[in-house]
């Protein structure tokens, strides 16, 4: 079903921005039809507004599929290019348009276990009745050579493109 198969005062409406429950009401309450006609016109609407948000609802998960396979790519391209920099043993590449620098950035906290990470490292506050790992408290622990059950720290290396 299509908006064209709509009666033209419904065409006109559905192409509206500025409809409100009390707007639509009042402006489908003003249309000169058939009770039977106006439901008849009403549902085809509804039909095509299925339509529409079936239509929407897979563009947003393709855009969404889209954008975590780029993120991903973009992850894995940065890991071979930095590990292809340090495994030749450069400090710098220079091509024809970029500047290449492996640089270390800020270790990143993995957790292993939740489980295991000690409470002096949960805010059991912050979300009613759930734990809430303060994952800042675990990278200045192990950062100063502690211990933390259930977390390590991983090296943040990537190649920066001038």
């Amino acid at each position: 079903m299509n908006l064209f198969q709509l009666g033209q005062q419904y065409q006109e409406l559905a192409g509206r921005e500025d409809l409100d429950p009390t707007v639509l009401t009042d402006t489908l309450d003003s249309i000169d039809d058939t009770w039977t006609e106006k439901a008849n016109n009403i549902a085809k609407w509804i039909e095509s507004l299925d339509a529409d948000v079936e239509w929407l609802t897979k563009k947003k998960r393709s855009i969404s599929d889209e954008l975590t396979y780029r993120k991903n790519l973009r992850a894995n391209l940065m890991t071979y290019l930095t590990s292809a920099i340090d495994d030749r043993g450069l400090k710098e590449v220079h091509t024809d348009d970029y500047i290449l620098r492996p640089r270390n950035y800020k270790q990143r906290t993995v957790i292993d276990d939740e489980g295991k990470i000690p409470d002096e490292y949960r805010n059991y506050a912050k979300y009613q009745g759930m734990y809430d790992i303060k994952r800042n408290d675990v990278y200045k622990a192990l950062k100063d050579g502690k211990n933390v059950p259930g977390a390590h720290l991983e090296p943040n290396r990537k190649v920066m493109i001038k």
